[in-house]
């Protein structure tokens, strides 16, 4: 497939693939446990509401310049059908090998804090399980496969979830 075509296909799919899944996992779950209606702040402390907006606000971005990573400099999209040409390890990669699921994880903590809304809490702590999961079965077997030592090399590198404190070159 020409270059060209290919970036056209995976900017759509990217932008397809983050409305429906982390759209889904990160806005419309959330919704439907909270009805986004503000209960006491946890523990009684309003100044974690502004921890939850920044944590919001920080998954948000950090969402969006993950699926803009690998549409353009992956050539592909995050979704199985459509995977990456290149092994993506610039931006937030550059610090942690899952930036995209901390995002969304992110994302869902930041809500239960603004909403003090427990349930939202818990619900986050399962999907971060389940990408835990995921990541182990299916994401770095098929990714060794696919790109063989250049990801072994940013595995030992870069942790799965816990960010460097300076950038993989």
């Amino acid at each position: 497939m020409d270059r060209r075509l290919r970036r056209a296909w995976a900017i759509l799919g990217s932008a397809v693939f983050l409305v429906i899944a982390p759209g889904f996992v990160a806005g419309v779950v959330p919704w439907w446990i909270s009805r986004w209606e503000i209960h006491e702040a946890f523990f009684g402390i309003a100044a974690l509401r502004f921890l939850g907006w920044a944590l919001i606000a920080l998954g948000s971005i950090g969402l969006l310049d993950c699926f803009r990573r690998f549409a353009f400099e992956g050539l592909g999209t995050p979704a199985p059908v459509f995977p990456t040409e290149h092994l993506v390890a610039t931006g937030l990669y550059r610090f942690v090998r899952n930036p995209m699921y901390v995002s969304v994880v992110s994302a869902i903590l930041g809500q239960a804090l603004v909403f003090g809304n427990v349930h939202v809490a818990e619900y986050g702590a399962i999907v971060w399980l389940i990408f835990h999961a995921w990541v182990l079965i299916y994401e770095e077997p098929t990714l060794t496969a696919s790109f063989g030592h250049e990801y072994t090399r940013y595995c030992a590198a870069v942790r799965r979830w816990i960010p460097r404190t300076r950038p993989f070159a």
